[in-house]
């Protein structure tokens, strides 16, 4: 999408919800005609977020699970993920249809002579050390980072929602009960020996084949999912993880994507802001707003951010 027809959309938008949003949209216009001018290369300042802002993602390291208990003495099973060196690796700007930009981000430091020598020539041209995995995030204008910056977990504010991808534990050759939820066949008298089957899967002769996708048995696991509304209920900065309610997909140690809920913050921070809310409900859990661009480990030991924070309960908002 050009910039003149970028324009036009956010002025719509501006028509549509009022004075109120005005300056929201022209900060977000204006952020992306500098970055449109080449200065996405510059270091990044902070900006506001908005329910438009699409912030960067976190490659994170599952550490396992736990047990935390809130201020009433709810017991809550937690995930333990550590932002292990996470940093910018290379930006791409927007193509021509499209308003993102493109951040590769790498996590885990990596020893030289483990590392494939394209690879190596990769991260040297970045001037950072090498990394493990690397993964590519789709960012707004007024998200865009600087590269060498190294995220910290105070990207993620307690209180707020995240969504969490990774690769499924294996299972193996699994059956019907295990692999899709299936009842079975009655345990009584009478019932061949078939508790566990999967029971018909053809037709008559019309069709006379087994249909595609018929739920059977087969191979388990090993699959790219997504957990979505995860909850941030704690924040460590000196040990830079974070604790999310819930378990997320992989084993412990493996990589997993963490980012801003889509649902839950923004398309909710959207409706907030369609219904007139005030910006500091947008979000409800209490969180008024989240770090933009992105909460850096330099801006979090330059503004002194406290080294634990946990979520303080639900809002009366939220």
């Amino acid at each position: 999408m050009s910039s003149f027809f970028r324009k036009v959309t956010l002025g719509t938008r501006i028509l549509r919800r009022g004075l109120a949003t005005a300056v929201t949209e022209a900060q977000l216009v204006a952020s992306s005609s500098l970055t449109e001018a080449g200065t996405s290369s510059a270091p990044a300042t902070q900006a506001k977020w908005t329910p438009y802002t699409q912030r960067t993602g976190a490659i994170a390291r599952k550490r396992g699970m736990m047990s935390v208990w809130d201020q009433d003495g709810k017991r809550w099973p937690v995930t333990v993920l550590q932002i292990d060196s996470c940093q910018v690796i290379r930006h791409s700007p927007p193509p021509a249809n499209n308003h993102l930009h493109s951040l590769q981000l790498g996590a885990s430091p990596r020893a030289e002579r483990t590392t494939p020598k394209p690879l190596l020539g990769h991260f040297k041209s970045a001037g950072v050390p090498p990394k493990y995995r690397l993964q590519e995030y789709q960012v707004t204008s007024d998200a865009v980072l600087p590269v060498g910056t190294e995220l910290s977990a105070g990207h993620f504010v307690p209180g707020q929602y995240v969504d969490v991808t990774g690769v499924s534990i294996g299972k193996g050759f699994q059956g019907v009960m295990k692999r899709h939820g299936f009842r079975g066949l009655s345990a009584s008298h009478g019932v061949s020996l078939k508790h566990r089957s999967g029971g018909s899967t053809g037709q008559n002769q019309d069709p006379g084949r087994v249909i595609p996708g018929k739920k059977m048995a087969g191979h388990m696991g090993v699959d790219k999912c997504t957990v979505q509304n995860l909850l941030v209920h704690h924040v460590d900065l000196a040990l830079n993880v974070i604790y999310v309610r819930g378990c997320v997909p992989g084993t412990d140690d493996s990589f997993v994507s963490v980012r801003d809920a889509k649902k839950k913050v923004n398309w909710r921070g959207q409706k907030g802001l369609r219904r007139g809310l005030d910006e500091h409900k947008w979000l409800g859990e209490g969180v008024t707003s989240l770090p933009t661009p992105a909460g850096t480990k330099e801006r979090v030991e330059k503004e002194g951010w406290p080294v634990v924070s946990d979520w303080a309960g639900r809002s009366v908002h939220g």
